[in-house]
């Protein structure tokens, strides 16, 4: 029988956030299909205060990934300064001291943001490092306006997700498209690199979600035509074209056109962003829910959007919401250069891309997704679900992870 081999998760989230509910723990659960009977994960998340969490919520986290054998290193975040990097010298002395009494040999990190404290801590310890989320940030923050690109932030990223590339033994990246990104900009080679789209729960995210009845009643929705958006808007996504891809489907639709936001921006953000684009904020119904209820909400939409910005770092993406979409059936609306998800949805004819931010490429948008849902619409969904089990299904990820810590457990 293997002895029991421990892993170091990093991540730059909170507990709470959707990219540790739905882009790490499911993948943390694989992870641990695969390890040696004893086997240890120990969780880093970053608290902001948003997302605190009660003593009860502490004890009901820790049993719930005790079935897993995950333990939970939270530690409090703090904004860019000498608070913040106190924080991360502590953090690493920690993490560091329960490498070292643990005997942990594998630091996984998602996202090169987490790559920071996984970086030094590998060097430290000598354990291998494994890279996952694999994509740019320090260039996309620049793209985005966030940063400049003489600043010490910008050049301390980058900097470490060169050092982070060339020590990784393991990269799992969105697309192949980011091998060739990393040996242009970061003159990096991985002897060991994989493809893992964030991939969807497709028996969460069914067709026994689709339009639920009393649903559609309760938001006002029956034979209205929904479009569906779950996010955030402004920072890595479209904010004011959005709304004017809104008002211009509202033209085209007219009083049967219904806006369905899943959201955490207030109510008077949204009608101020409608109001900016002509549009009539009544026909949108926002809300901020759970992740459980997402499949029945964005079940209620006819197709959805996927606004993210199409600067040049975004090819190596890999948008959640995608999967989820796909999962339901929905045709999406999509720019050029999205990842893989804007090629597929091009390739395929299950929604529109668009090849610039313009109204007239948001009408032809529209314009298509109206001739997707005129025909077979049990069909469409149909061809729609197939595409999400195939590029977004658990089995891709349930393949990378065997690949990587089969090696572990020999």
């Amino acid at each position: 029988m293997s002895k029991p081999q421990h892993i170091l998760v990093t991540t730059f989230w909170s507990y709470k956030d959707a990219l540790v509910q739905n882009c790490t723990l499911p993948y943390l659960k694989i992870i641990h299909n695969n390890l040696p009977v004893g086997s240890k994960i120990f969780l880093l998340t970053i608290e902001q205060e948003h997302f605190s969490i009660t003593a009860k919520e502490h004890r009901r986290i820790n049993d719930y990934l005790r079935q897993w054998n995950i333990i939970h290193c939270s530690f409090p975040y703090f904004s860019y300064g000498w608070k913040s990097y106190l924080n991360w010298m502590r953090i690493v002395l920690v993490l560091w001291w329960t490498m070292l009494r643990n005997n942990v040999r594998y630091v996984h990190t998602f996202c090169t943001t987490a790559g920071m404290p996984a970086y030094l801590l590998s060097l430290l310890t000598g354990a291998t490092l494994v890279m996952d989320c694999y994509e740019p940030h320090a260039e996309a923050s620049v793209e985005n306006n966030d940063w400049e690109r003489n600043s010490l932030r910008f050049r301390l990223l980058f900097w470490l997700e060169k050092l982070q590339s060339k020590r990784a033994r393991y990269v799992l990246s969105n697309t192949a498209g980011m091998r060739d990104y990393a040996k242009e900009k970061y003159n990096a080679e991985f002897t060991h690199f994989c493809v893992r789209p964030n991939c969807v729960n497709l028996t969460q995210f069914s067709q026994d979600h689709v339009k639920k009845p009393d649903l559609l009643v309760q938001y006002g929705f029956t034979d209205k035509l929904v479009c569906v958006y779950a996010g955030k808007l402004g920072g890595i996504y479209l904010k004011k074209e959005v709304f004017d891809l809104f008002k211009v489907a509202h033209d085209y639709w007219g009083d049967k056109f219904r806006i369905l936001l899943l959201t955490p921006h207030m109510r008077e953000e949204i009608e101020q962003m409608a109001e900016e684009s002509n549009l009539d904020s009544r026909i949108i119904t926002s809300l901020f829910a759970p992740h459980d209820q997402v499949p029945d909400l964005m079940g209620l939409a006819d197709f959805g959007i996927t606004p993210v910005k199409p600067v040049p770092t975004k090819r190596y993406c890999s948008p959640v919401k995608d999967g989820e979409y796909w999962a339901l059936g929905l045709p999406v609306i999509i720019p050029q250069n999205i990842g893989d998800d804007a090629d597929i949805i091009a390739r395929y004819g299950i929604g529109a891309v668009l090849p610039e931010l313009s109204l007239q490429a948001y009408e032809r948008a529209v314009r298509e997704i109206d001739r997707l849902l005129q025909g077979d619409r049990v069909a469409l969904r149909a061809k729609i679900r197939r595409i999400a089990q195939e590029y977004r299904g658990f089995h891709i990820a349930e393949k990378v992870y065997a690949d990587i810590y089969s090696a572990v457990s020999t």
